[in-house]
């Protein structure tokens, strides 16, 4: 709705960059005082977040990139380190993201599944708050509703469609974010039973989440799978079966807490 927040002289703060600066750093207070509780070393869980952010960054960016080649950057490539005026794909960061911990968590010796759950809890704190960004620049928009329950975009620097009545799909995501954020942290937390639950229960809600709010996107969501279930759906449909066997595989091989 607002894609700048304030301007002093030449200096531009896009409110986009500032959400997800705060979706960082809400994620990473959480994951830093979690992994303290859990007895981590807190400046090798420090060295992994920022590492964790700028793959994250850029292997969103490419996704999206990918995606929107022909239709955005094909006759403009330096359109794509422009990441303040928005477009990331979430399943690229999550990927970019998961490498370089799996990397760091190798090179520290640490507990994989254990420092996992502590990740688990801050990722959709932060990708609330990131949300609020892509609402805010008008990118991940929704399809076009009669339905009171709506936005419209007036901005002439939003992404989104102008004057037209969307479904708010980017505040439905925030909050689905952040609901699931409140289930991991205030109860899944202190009921955990074994290491890697919380990582698993993640993925298993986000990707339900993720399947079902992709049916009111309006955005370009790339070639359709039988002309139903875009790439996102085939992602987190993917994203659940595997949940749902880390999740038995756990259950089955982690000791009891």
């Amino acid at each position: 709705m607002h894609p700048i927040l304030f301007e002093i002289g030449p200096f531009t703060v896009r409110t986009y960059g500032f959400f997800l600066a705060l979706g960082f750093l809400a994620g990473m207070f959480v994951i830093m005082r979690e992994a303290k509780r859990q007895g981590f070393d807190s400046e090798e869980v420090l060295d992994i977040c920022f590492y964790s952010l700028f793959a994250a960054i850029v292997a969103s960016r490419l996704a999206y990139v990918a995606f929107n080649w022909n239709e955005q950057f094909a006759n403009d490539p330096l359109a794509m380190v422009r990441i303040w005026d928005g477009g990331l794909v979430f399943y690229g960061g999550f990927l970019g993201a998961v490498a370089v911990f799996v990397i760091f968590a190798c090179k520290y010796q640490m507990p994989f599944f254990k420092l996992a759950d502590v990740f688990a809890l801050g990722v959709p704190l932060g990708h609330a708050f990131g949300r609020l960004g892509c609402f805010s620049a008008g990118c991940c928009y929704g399809a076009p509703t009669d339905s009171a329950c709506s936005v419209t975009f007036t901005h002439p620097l939003s992404i989104a469609p102008q004057f037209v009545a969307l479904y708010p799909t980017q505040l439905y995501s925030s909050a689905g974010n952040l609901g699931i954020f409140l289930f991991l942290f205030l109860v899944l937390r202190k009921r955990k039973k074994w290491d890697g639950q919380i990582l698993a229960s993640y993925l298993a809600l986000y990707a339900v989440f993720r399947f079902c709010i992709e049916f009111l996107r309006g955005d370009e969501r790339g070639a359709f799978f039988l002309g139903v279930l875009s790439p996102s759906q085939l992602v987190a449909a993917v994203m659940f079966f595997a949940a749902f066997l880390l999740y038995a595989f756990l259950r089955k091989n982690q000791p009891i807490q």
